[in-house]
Parts: C-alpha cells; structure tokens; sequence
C-alpha cells in the first residue's frame, strides 16, 4: 500500500486504531486524542494548517465565555465537598430513617443525591461516601456488598442531577441549551433516586434479616440534622430557579453557585483558609483534566469532519434498513462495552461527535438523547466485569474484593436498565421542564 495515497476512510481507520493503542498503554485519553488528530488532519491538510489548528483550539477552548460553566461549577462541588455537606446531608438522612430495615441504604441514596446536586461528579460522589456512608453501615452490621453497591450506585447520579460537568460537555459539542439539559436531568435524576429506594425496600422484602435496623433518633436529633443541610438546600435552588426562570445564563449560574458556596462555607464555619486552598486547588487540577480531554477531542473531531467519519457514518447506518430504536439499542450496547474500558467524559467526548449526526437523522430530540447517553454511560461505570465506580469504591475500601461490590450492585443494574425502558418509552420525562422554561 502506498502510504503517501491512503482514502480518508484509511487514515480514519489508522487514527482509531492508534488512538485506541495509544489509550491501552495508558497515554491520557485527552493527550491520546490530540497527538491522534493533529497527525491525521497534518497528513490530509498539511503541517502548517494543523499546528495552527492546535493553537486555536486550544487558546478558543479556555477562552470561550460558554465553557466557562465547567470550571465554575467545579469550584462550587469543590467548595460543598471541602466544607464536610456530605457527611450533613447523610447524617440528616439517617436521622429520619435510618432506623428502618434498610434505612441507612436508602440514607446514602438520599445524601447522595443531594450530594451530586452540588457536586456534579459521579467519582466524587462515589468516592465520598465511601468514606462517609460505607463505616456507618458497617458498624450497624451490614453487609460489604449491599454497603459499597448502593454507594456505586448512589455515585451515578453526580452525572445526572444538575449541575452535571457531563451534561454540560454534552451541550456545549452538540451546541443544545446548557440550561435545558440541567432542567432536563432533573426528573430522571429524581426517579433514579425513587427507584434505588425502591429496590432498596424490595430487597428487605425479599430477605428481611439481611439489612438491620440503625438507631431511632429523637425529634430533636432530626431537627438538629436539618439545621445543618438547609444552606446547601437553599444554594441549590437558588441556581437551578435562576436558571430555570431565565435570571441566569448557565455561566453566570456556576460563577454564583461558586460564590454562594465559598460564603456559605466561611459564614457557616466550615471553610478556613485551609480549606479554601484545598478547594481551588481541587477544583483547578479537575478544570484542567477536563479542558485537556476537551482540547485533545476537539481536534480530533476536526480531523474526522476532514475524513467525512460522521458523514459516512450516518449515510451508512440510514442505509442498513434498521428501524430507529435499533440503531438507537445498538449505540447503547457500545456505550456499554466502553464504559469498561473509559470514564463517562471521554466517552462522551470521544462519541458524541460522531454519533450525533445519526440520532438528527433518525429524529431524536438532541436533549432527550443527551439524557438517554448520559443515563447509559453512567451505568457503563457501574456494571461488570469492568467499572470505574466500582475502582473508586475499591480504591477507599480496600478490605473489600471486586466481586464482593459487583454483587451488591447488580440490583440497581437492572434498576438502571428498567428506568432506562422508561425513558425511551416516555420521552416527555426529560422533555417536560425544558419545554417549561421561560
């Protein structure tokens, strides 16, 4: 083969297969992608055009005002998860409930779920309540794999529950509303929350000595727990009603959610200086990972629009004679597999661009589907025989074995995958409160 004349598909076939070699010895997915695609896009356009396009899109990537929503709620989940809510929000929790069988399963759910809605961040999640949740329920008997599958589970909504960093990657390479996608995560999230409990109480049902009974707390001790979650509470729904209402852009919204956070934290006593170090550090170092993954897909997107991969794509897909759900089934199968093998943001940063075509042909809404993929990624994280989720639970929890965490989280598995039929089945789910937004 004269390798100065390979057709564009070649050098997009070359390009995979080294982007997916280069992963495999562990480059950095973000480091992995640009090499990839500056070398492709300089074998097709030339050096001079491709060293340009690294400069420009690098330089327009951490300038643009819309990408500025990422770094900004970061600092705000960073600031959140510095001041200690977690252990609040799980504590307030388990005043209410968790003297029942199971109680303190569906305490992490609920304190995670409050958690992602100011973090963002599945791993953080996860990672959190690993040290937070997974003591206490050890303490009152129960047992290893039931404790670290409902914190793996429970780390899932950090992708779905606004402000999502996932969502927002999503939005900003489909160029959909920032805004609408966060309203849209927002009923989904909230049945996934409902639908863990759910399982939670179908497993005390199922086998009622398995999970115990936790303390009973006064009414004083429940009010003494509220006391210390309402400022979070409050923090939240002031940036999702902005947003909601039209009052802020998403941009505006992270930049006053970091705020409210930062003051919350020093009024409330719970950030000294210390603290805040840590929380810009934290939030500066994860900033920066993801601006480098972005960086490295937008240039790889550049050199596979030049190879005419999305175009191709689609036309090939269209002419298959699939029915648009099974196209629709056959995406999610593949962001399945790659959930074993990436993190949800490289998934979405690497796909997307090259899937999304084919969903605007096959007429899905581009916001229910950013809901659908995100769903499907998230639980990519979660299921065997490889999750990220899973590494981070291992990773706090060490006295506890893979398979012992596999088997606690295969109920919400199937939770996941039910509520996924849900969804697809009532598109309006997701569609509801976006199509409300003023």
């Amino acid at each position: 083969m004269d390798l100065m004349n390979l057709s564009p598909d070649a050098v997009a076939l070359i390009g995979f297969v080294s982007l997916f070699t280069l992963m495999l010895l562990r480059v950095p997915v973000g480091m992995a992608m640009g090499l990839v695609g500056v070398c492709g896009y300089s074998y097709i356009a030339g050096s001079g055009p491709a060293l340009k396009l690294i400069g420009q899109t690098s330089m327009r990537t951490v300038t643009d005002y819309t990408f500025g929503v990422i770094p900004m709620f970061m600092l705000m989940g960073a600031f959140v998860s510095v001041s200690g809510v977690s252990r609040e929000l799980f504590r307030a929790a388990n005043a209410f409930i968790g003297h029942m069988r199971g109680g303190l399963g569906v305490a992490t759910v609920l304190a995670c779920g409050g958690f992602a809605a100011i973090c963002g961040s599945s791993v953080a999640t996860a990672a959190t309540f690993s040290s937070v949740a997974y003591p206490e329920m050890r303490r009152f008997g129960y047992p290893q794999s039931f404790s670290t599958g409902v914190i793996a589970a429970g780390g899932t909504l950090g992708a779905m529950l606004p402000p999502s960093t996932v969502l927002a990657v999503y939005a900003i390479l489909t160029q959909q509303d920032i805004g609408k996608l966060f309203m849209a995560g927002i009923i989904p999230g909230i049945l996934a929350m409902l639908m863990y409990v759910l399982t939670i109480f179908l497993i005390v049902r199922v086998r009622p000595d398995w999970l115990p009974r936790g303390e009973q707390q006064s009414w004083g001790q429940r009010l003494h727990g509220l006391k210390d979650v309402w400022a979070p509470l409050v923090l939240f729904f002031f940036v999702i009603g902005g947003l909601y209402g039209g009052f802020f852009t998403p941009t505006e919204a992270g930049g006053v959610g970091a705020t409210g956070a930062f003051l919350l934290g020093v009024l409330r006593g719970k950030l000294d200086r210390a603290g805040t170090l840590t929380a810009l550090l934290s939030a500066t170092r994860t900033a920066a990972a993801v601006f480098t993954v972005l960086i490295g897909a937008l240039i790889f997107g550049y050199f596979l629009t030049i190879t005419q991969v999305p175009q191709n794509l689609t036309a090939f897909v269209t002419n298959l004679g699939l029915g648009r759900y099974e196209v629709l089934a056959l995406i999610m199968v593949m962001y399945l597999v790659l959930g074993c093998l990436m993190d949800a943001m490289a998934m979405i940063i690497l796909t997307v661009p090259i899937i999304f075509p084919v969903i605007v042909q096959l007429g899905f809404d581009p916001i229910w589907f950013g809901i659908i993929i995100v769903m499907t990624v998230e639980l990519g994280l979660i299921h065997p025989p490889v999750g990220m989720n899973v590494f981070v639970i291992k990773s706090v929890v060490q006295d506890v074995s893979f398979t012992t965490i596999f088997k606690g989280v295969i109920p919400f598995v199937l939770t996941d995958i039910l509520r996924l039929v849900i969804l697809i089945a009532f598109p309006m789910i997701a569609l509801w409160l976006p199509g409300r937004m003023g």
